[in-house]
């Protein structure tokens, strides 16, 4: 790319309306179905998607580069962490509006290749008022040239946690949520492509889905209203069919969250903020 500092503060701008069976598909795409006025954390995710033309995604089923995020020349794509505020709760029925800019730009040189992040800023205001806050950073890198092998199973390391979970993500939750999000990115429900050429050793999970999965393992016990932000980072692909360990313990005024694979390596690690009354 001859200049990345060219895209940024770039913007982009959608709309959308939170409806009841949105919220309801959403609830039952983590098994956690409910009535409630407001939409779980995480929700937001599932909005003002992007209505890229199916004649306008690429090989990969992302979006042809070179539209709101910058032409970069890598070829591998993921979302590698967020830093989230939740400022007040969606509620079914609002009028949603999300504005998103190009934050910054850096390209850097990785023990596997060239590397570069793009940050993008995005606010999202319900019904006018400011309700989600996040920096999300997406990382570019050069294609795998070989296959990473399956992750061996029994190693998981579960003492010391105070709270814990453990799912095997099925190809029918990875379509769900790619459903969900309006993701097209073929690693996700395409296992010829994952595995033969983006070298995956099986159809992989989404990051914001794992998060989501952590933000409700912390909402069944404290409350989704008493979540204030959230902060993850991707470390490792999480692969359907193998069980994945969503564990939670307090930190201070904070709680520490781990998704550990059962071979061990953690695939994710994250931190929610508590929202203190008074």
């Amino acid at each position: 790319m001859a200049d990345p500092t060219a895209w940024i503060g770039r913007e982009a701008r959608a709309t959308d309306m939170v409806t009841a069976g949105a919220v309801a598909r959403f609830r039952a795409t983590i098994d956690r179905p409910g009535d409630g006025p407001a939409a779980p954390p995480g929700f937001h995710w599932s909005l003002c998607l992007p209505d890229t033309p199916t004649d306008a995604l690429g090989e990969d089923g992302h979006p042809l580069k070179g539209g709101f995020l910058p032409p970069i020349d890598l070829p591998r794509r993921m979302w590698a962490g967020s830093e989230v505020r939740f400022l007040r709760p969606i509620a079914i029925g609002a009028a949603i509006e999300r504005v998103s800019t190009i934050a910054a730009i850096r390209e850097k040189q990785g023990s596997s290749g060239p590397l570069a992040f793009v940050e993008i800023d995005h606010l999202t205001r319900a019904d006018g008022a400011d309700a989600v806050s996040e920096r999300q950073t997406i990382v570019y890198r050069a294609a795998s040239t070989e296959p990473m092998p399956l992750p061996a199973t029994g190693g998981a390391e579960l003492n010391g946690w105070d709270r814990q979970r453990t799912l095997t993500p099925g190809a029918a939750l990875l379509q769900r949520y790619s459903a969900l999000t309006f993701n097209s990115h073929r690693i996700h429900y395409d296992l010829p492509y994952a595995t033969g050429v983006e070298g995956y050793p099986g159809l992989v999970v989404h990051g914001p889905l794992i998060a989501t999965l952590l933000l409700d393992l912390v909402a069944q016990h404290i409350g989704p209203d008493a979540i204030g932000g959230l902060s993850f980072r991707a470390l490792a692909p999480a692969i359907a069919g193998q069980a994945l360990h969503l564990l939670a313990r307090a930190d201070g005024d904070a709680i520490e969250l781990a998704a550990q694979r059962d071979d061990g390596s953690v695939a994710m690690r994250a931190r929610v903020a508590i929202r203190r009354n008074g």
